[in-house]
């Protein structure tokens, strides 16, 4: 054999057995105390923007309005119908049924002969979104938080005011996107009530206002926050808030990978990705993300046990469910589940295997707990039904 093709070989050796080496390096069992170095709590006050601080008056100004379906162009639907405290503030569904749509939770639907469409991607908590931003490497200014699956608003303000412009949330048929904010701020204006309320929260000439509007629901949206979770307990100090299982799934969520993209406080990187998931057939076109690329934003995991279906169209039922998403063949090759999406076009981020899912699962579980607020308004300035259609 030629010296050069023996150094060759010599190499080929080398990059082989370091490849090995890694490999089986990755797959040995993290300690329980390094698996926990990956993972942070969150801190017990959400932020506030600056040009927006809370008070008692937004508060409950925001509560109703979040409320009352006047905000709706056919006063059928709040905010509530869709975020309702028995669902986690989801809604159960894996597509939301809006405006038009009757009932409470997963039995909501519309009745024969609706016209309006099902909502385009599963309806995300409201719980913690006071949060979004929050990573790993440092906080986000609450003005910045970024919103919805695709990212494309910022803050909690400017979301609030989303659905009431979306032909299948709020709006309707009988508004325009154009025309809807101002229909419904002229609503605000003529109900007494309102008048006070908004006067009451925001001192001026002109308190009612499309601005004001989302400005309130923002403050009661900032007071819908779990921070006290047995996994925060347990990142906090406290050892004995995690049983056994809850701890083998902390060390398998960090050894299988998903800790690269669920990371921080809100077990998520703010980051958009491609991950090749189903469309929702009730769906008659591709949902095709983040500017058409098929990128989604990793969600937060917190608050899961009340906010089944998962993922962006709501395809995947359970918990195991998602877990077997990511991997199919405990190390398999990869392959995508849309059609759409090229499998070379696949995060490389995406875990090849999942150590112990059934304590993945149980560790998942451990990211929620109860203690926010549950309660309904007895009724809403506007006398409609509280919530809408809801019951």
């Amino acid at each position: 054999m030629r010296p050069t093709s023996t150094w060759l070989l010599l190499l080929a050796l080398a990059v082989f057995l370091l490849v090995a080496c890694q490999q089986e390096a990755d797959m040995q069992p993290l300690s329980l105390t390094a698996a926990a170095a990956e993972l942070s709590a969150l801190p017990e006050t959400a932020p506030e923007p600056a040009a927006n601080g809370s008070s008692a008056a937004k508060r409950s100004l925001g509560k109703l309005l979040f409320w009352d379906p006047i905000l709706s162009g056919a006063r059928d639907v709040s905010c509530a119908s869709c975020h309702h405290p028995a669902t986690g503030y989801a809604d159960g569904l894996d597509l939301p049924v809006g405006t038009s749509g009757v009932g409470q939770g997963a039995a909501r639907h519309f009745p024969a002969g609706t016209t309006i469409p099902f909502g385009q991607r599963n309806t995300s908590t409201v719980l913690n979104t006071a949060f979004n931003g929050l990573t790993a490497t440092g906080g986000c200014a609450p003005e910045a938080a970024p919103m919805f699956w695709d990212m494309r608003v910022q803050s909690l303000e400017e979301q609030s005011l989303r659905p009431l412009v979306t032909l299948e949330e709020m709006q309707g048929s009988r508004f325009t996107p154009a025309t809807a904010l101002d229909s419904v701020v002229g609503r605000l204006r003529r109900n007494a009530r309102y008048q006070e309320l908004f006067a009451a929260a925001f001192p001026g000439s002109s308190p009612i206002t499309a601005g004001n509007l989302g400005k309130a629901l923002a403050c009661f949206e900032r007071t819908l926050v779990v921070t006290d979770t047995p996994v925060d307990r347990y990142l906090r100090g406290d050892k004995s808030a995690l049983n056994a299982q809850q701890l083998q799934g902390l060390t398998a969520f960090v050894q299988s990978g998903c800790a690269k993209c669920h990371s921080g406080p809100m077990f998520s990187d703010f980051k958009t990705h491609i991950l090749g998931i189903a469309d929702n057939a009730r769906h008659t076109t591709s949902d095709s993300g983040q500017d058409g690329t098929y990128a989604f934003r990793t969600p937060s995991l917190r608050n899961l046990a009340a906010t089944a279906p998962y993922m962006h169209s709501g395809v995947l039922g359970t918990l195991p469910d998602v877990l077997r998403f990511y991997a199919p063949g405990r190390g398999g090759p990869r392959t995508s589940a849309n059609p759409h999406v090229p499998t070379q076009s696949l995060d490389p981020l995406i875990p090849t295997r999942v150590d112990n899912p059934q304590a993945i699962v149980a560790f998942l579980l451990a990211l929620s707990a109860g203690g926010f607020d549950t309660s309904i308004p007895a009724q809403v300035p506007s006398g409609l039904p509280v919530g809408g259609n809801i019951q």
